[in-house]
């Protein structure tokens, strides 16, 4: 006999590895992944956002790095073998907005 489920509601909360790594890449420094990780390892350590081991982070990155690639958000290039990846004008898309406090009189 299965359930029905008339409503899921999924409680996930802000996205912090895509906000580190657009952080990131938002500056005008190109990066190779290796060093890139280590900077958004570092950043969601400081945070206490890295949960799940290393290993699992990177590949989370890696795979969040290439979505990134294929929606053109990062720019991806190769010189002499080595990829290294640029943040463009639509990454800010990625962080969220500021939110002002409303001021009440």
């Amino acid at each position: 006999m299965t359930q029905k489920h008339s409503a899921m509601f999924s409680r996930r909360g802000p996205d912090v590895v895509s906000e580190e790594l657009a952080l990131a890449l938002l500056g005008k420094t190109a990066f190779e992944f290796k060093p890139l990780f280590t900077l958004v390892y570092t950043n969601l350590r400081a945070r206490n956002a890295a949960s799940g081991g290393e290993e699992m982070l990177r590949l989370r990155v890696y795979e969040k790095l290439q979505s990134m690639v294929s929606r053109g958000m990062v720019s991806k290039v190769i010189t002499s073998g080595v990829k290294e990846y640029l943040g463009l004008a639509s990454l800010a898309s990625v962080l969220p907005v500021p939110t002002v406090p409303a001021v009440t009189e």
